[in-house]
């Protein structure tokens, strides 16, 4: 299982990277994507949403069931990742690259609780 060292996690299996300037891409991890199966359909939010922290924020369905994506943490989403709309299986194959979700511009401090690699790993395994 690929689990990047220079990213943050959730207990809920999303990756934020930041991408400086208060912004952050969010997207699900490869131990995600591998529970989820192949993914065949990729519900975004609207560029411009404030979101809070917990907030339902996309929707990834599968072959095998839907996952749910939460906000990390609160503010407004920058950006979307289009290719994924068009290609979900951008997500299976390139969780941390080419299938991430959105980016999104932090509303206050980073939340605690979220984990390092080494933590991810533990929970994961």
């Amino acid at each position: 299982m690929n689990i990047p060292e220079d990213l943050r996690y959730t207990p809920e299996h999303e990756w934020i990277r930041d991408m400086g300037d208060g912004v952050f891409r969010i997207g699900i991890t490869d131990y995600a994507q591998d529970q989820l199966g192949d993914v065949v359909y990729v519900e975004l939010p609207e560029e411009g949403k404030m979101v809070s922290s917990g907030d339902l924020m996309a929707e990834i369905e599968s072959t095998k069931s839907v996952g749910e994506v939460y906000a990390p943490f609160a503010g407004v989403v920058t950006a979307l990742n289009e290719a994924v709309v068009q290609d979900p299986s951008l997500v299976n194959q390139s969780p941390y690259d080419e299938g991430w979700l959105v980016d999104m511009r932090i509303d206050g401090d980073m939340p605690d609780g979220l984990l390092d690699a080494a933590g991810y790993r533990d929970l994961t395994e």
